[in-house]
């Protein structure tokens, strides 16, 4: 019952959020981000010298930072990351909840939850795990591994089937704030097309995504950032609904970001579009799908991403895509 994870209610400024890291890391080293206002910490080898229990520990935590930032948190304390975020979203903000290491008591808290509470379980899962009478985490439990797979895969139905159980191995991993990597493209004149607007985009996300899969690591947002003629700006940041570096889901926001400036008739002169609050991608939890589409994109991705390591990036390029992308 070790594992805090620290949620900062109202957390708008980057700078504040490294702050508050460096706060946490007072008490441990085990502190790990996760941007844009929350963050997990190991207190297991930091109970002994400040004489207290986790409980305890994350009441002065979150009395420190109410007291230097005048901020308000809420922290989840467990035995794990799974349990510590779950018991942190389990009642009214601003408060230090505890669940204890207890199998009766894990299985107790677990069995109220709906399917979509475990971490992971995004609405398309849940959808598919209702339509076979699996709703609620009590009922996951309760089914069989060898059900859950043939539902899910057998990667996702194992996860699936430990996390019911209040089981996470995942460590918590020192991890400072991610950084980002961009991709800009740059018109030749004034661009009023928005298919070619578009193109453009496509090749952005093509070029994103394969660096993102080539350093291991996944977006948690995109921003997009359009410069017009008159050398103004607009940009606009949107959180994709998963860390990724899967192109498609990348070039799906990237359409959409575009779509909602509505740039009917203005002249733009370049497309910026940066992939932000990165993660290394083995410590992100891909959302449980059940898209046959969706896993052939990700087969085939694979397959071109091999051709352009052994070939070079410009091997493959998605036929509407915009030529000669900066």
């Amino acid at each position: 019952m070790n594992i805090l994870y620290i949620h900062f209610h109202g957390l708008l400024d980057e700078r504040l959020y490294r702050h508050l890291l460096a706060l946490l890391a007072e008490y441990t080293p085990l502190v790990q981000a996760l941007p844009p206002d929350a963050a997990l910490a190991d207190v297991s080898g930091s109970l002994r010298y400040f004489g207290t229990d986790a409980a305890a520990l994350a009441e002065r935590i979150r009395a420190r930072t109410g007291g230097l930032y005048g901020l308000h948190s809420t922290v989840g304390v467990a035995a794990n990351p799974l349990l510590a975020r779950m018991v942190a979203a389990d009642g009214p903000l601003s408060a230090v909840r505890v669940l204890p290491d207890d199998l009766d008591a894990v299985t107790a808290f677990l069995a109220k939850k709906p399917a979509a509470a475990l971490h992971g379980v995004g609405p398309a899962t849940s959808r598919t795990l209702s339509s076979y009478g699996l709703d609620s985490v009590s009922r996951i439990a309760a089914a069989p591994l060898g059900t859950l797979q043939r539902i899910l895969g057998v990667t996702a139905g194992r996860r699936l089937h430990d996390a019911a159980r209040g089981l996470d191995p995942t460590p918590v991993v020192p991890a400072a704030p991610p950084r980002s990597m961009s991709a800009e493209h740059r018109f030749d004149g004034d661009e009023l097309d928005p298919d070619r607007q578009r193109a453009a985009l496509l090749a952005l996300t093509d070029r994103l995504g394969l660096q993102l899969r080539t350093e291991a690591q996944a977006a948690h947002a995109l921003t997009l950032t359009v410069r017009y003629a008159d050398r103004s700006t607009t940009t606009r940041t949107r959180k994709l609904p998963e860390a990724t570096a899967h192109t498609r889901a990348l070039t799906t926001l990237a359409y959409e970001l575009h779509s909602r400036l509505a740039l009917q008739r203005a002249r733009v002169r370049t497309l910026t579009l940066r992939a932000e609050d990165l993660t290394a991608a083995e410590l992100t939890s891909r959302q449980m799908l059940f898209d046959p589409d969706d896993e052939k994109a990700r087969r085939i991705e694979t397959v071109l991403d091999r051709a352009r390591d052994l070939y070079g990036s410009e091997t493959v390029r998605p036929a509407a895509a915009m030529p000669h992308v900066a």
